[in-house]
């Protein structure tokens, strides 16, 4: 067949109002619409222009050179792009072209979710019509609604931020992932802000090392935010101190935050029984505030949080103000009840091995008695860190409990095996809700119990099932079982 020559690698020569729309799905292709046949991990969508194309596609849009994926040649127009993903994210953009009038993204391993809720939070409080979403779904003025991914397929996240710009908000925040970042589904999205939490391992089943992680995260700054759009990087470790330096080289208006941060410090953190008590140095003033949350880590994110609300226009006053009334989000260290001794009993989303060590060093200042944890590790995920985290809960816990947490398509016995490995004198109990029950019968008076790794979510996925299960739900049950509570 004779290589096919594409009609067109501008995107703005398009005009889409000669198609009746957009999709990435052969299965949902309707006549006239644009077929984006993207290559993928798992599926190639050029195996099926030959499927949309029988559906009536209007035209398709993919790689310069798709002629052996056809059995015949094209008679629709043809759009190429060597980064097919950006041309489809742009496409999006031009069927939706609406959207909030200041968006925040935020990204890093670990705190994106309680981030943007905060910054929704301090958003509201100071009269904003705010938005956020991500890994916890959509949590906007109408309501909340389910999200499939941390960051929406391309022309899913434009249809959404054009509903929301449709509801009369202008001001969200969103998760940025590294996978999202990588496949470039945030092309196109007009960003006033973009926020950096940390990089620890994760997602090495998809990136092929840290380098290759920080690079895709690094894209937010360096590509799609606007070079006079400022930027809030968490600079306590390694990670965050090149992001600044990178955001800092390239002219940026860098505001540096944590631990270490010169413009918005964490000086000093007081545990109190359900709160914490903290010193901020903001511009070399001194500030004094009671945030309602435990864990060490919430400051981070509040912070964070704080940093990107002053940078949207939300007065100094009025967001450290705000500070003080944050809830917490729903599997970041939520409270789920406590046994007829009060011993206390969190459920969190920790499933990376700086995620439990930050979770466990932030729930023993709360805790006089013994910490007891119980987690697992996923399957078809990371195995490198599962012996990790099975260390720095032998190191950081009292009692540790080994469980099963979404084997998917690995033998869960194996998986369990591995993190045992760095923890051998744990208790091993694959049956999740038995091993929460016999978690929550060890506790004292004065312990604390913590169960990490799925947090918010509401299945334990299983072969390619998906099981309802909710780590709430069960520690409802058993305390009901064990205290009739």
């Amino acid at each position: 067949m004779t290589p096919l020559k594409p009609h067109v690698f501008d995107v703005n020569r398009i005009d889409v109002s000669e198609y009746t729309g957009l999709t990435s799905d052969s299965r949902m292709v309707k006549p006239g619409m644009i077929f984006a046949a993207l290559p993928g991990t798992l599926a190639d969508g050029r195996s099926y222009i030959e499927s949309a194309l029988e559906r009536g596609a209007g035209a398709i849009l993919s790689t310069p050179n798709v002629s052996d994926f056809l059995r015949s040649d094209l008679t629709v127009p043809y759009f190429a792009d060597d980064n097919p993903r950006r041309l489809y994210a742009e496409l999006a953009a031009k069927f939706y072209p609406h959207q909030p009038e200041t968006l925040v993204a935020m990204t890093g391993t670990n705190g994106k979710s309680s981030t943007v809720e905060f910054l929704r939070q301090i958003w509201v409080h100071a009269g904003l019509n705010a938005a956020c979403f991500g890994t916890l779904g959509i949590q906007s003025p109408r309501g909340y609604r389910s999200l499939t991914h941390t960051t929406p397929d391309a022309l899913a996240l434009h249809m959404t931020l054009s509903e929301l710009h449709a509801e009369g908000v202008t001001h969200v925040a969103m998760e940025a992932s590294s996978h999202g970042l990588d496949q470039a589904r945030l092309d196109a999205v007009k960003i006033a802000v973009s926020g950096f939490s940390n990089l620890t391992q994760d997602h090495f089943d998809y990136h092929t090392d840290a380098e290759d992680y920080f690079a895709a995260k690094t894209r937010l700054f360096t590509e799609l935010t606007p070079k006079d759009a400022p930027v809030v990087i968490n600079v306590n470790d390694a990670y965050g101190q090149r992001l600044a330096q990178t955001c800092t080289d390239l002219g940026q208006k860098v505001i540096h935050v944590g631990w270490s941060g010169e413009d918005v410090r964490i000086d000093e953190v007081m545990p109190m029984a359900s709160s914490q008590k903290i010193d901020l140095i903001i511009e070399g003033q001194r500030h004094k505030i009671e945030l309602p949350l435990a864990g060490e880590f919430q400051v981070l994110n509040a912070v964070a949080a704080f940093a990107l609300a002053r940078e949207t226009g939300v007065s100094e006053a009025k967001a450290l103000e705000a500070l003080g009334h944050l809830h917490g989000v729903a599997g970041r260290l939520e409270r789920a009840g406590q046994t007829a001794e009060g011993a206390p009993i969190f459920v969190d989303f920790a499933h990376t091995e700086d995620g439990l060590d930050k979770l466990l060093r932030s729930v023993r200042p709360h805790t006089l008695g013994q910490l007891v944890i119980v987690f697992g590790c996923g399957g078809d995920r990371d195995p490198n860190k599962r012996k990790k985290m099975g260390r720095i809960a032998a190191k950081l816990a009292d009692k540790v409990i080994v469980t099963d947490d979404n084997p998917r398509t690995e033998d869960a016995a194996t998986i369990r095996k591995a993190v045992l490995m760095g923890c051998p004198d744990a208790i091993e109990i694959g049956d999740r809700a038995k091993a929460i029950q016999a978690g929550i019968e060890q506790l004292g008076p004065q312990d604390c119990l913590v169960i990490a790794g799925k947090g918010h979510e509401q299945g334990q996925i299983v072969g390619t099932k998906v099981i309802p299960f909710s780590d709430v739900e069960q520690v409802q049950t058993a305390l009901k079982a064990l205290y009739n509570v």
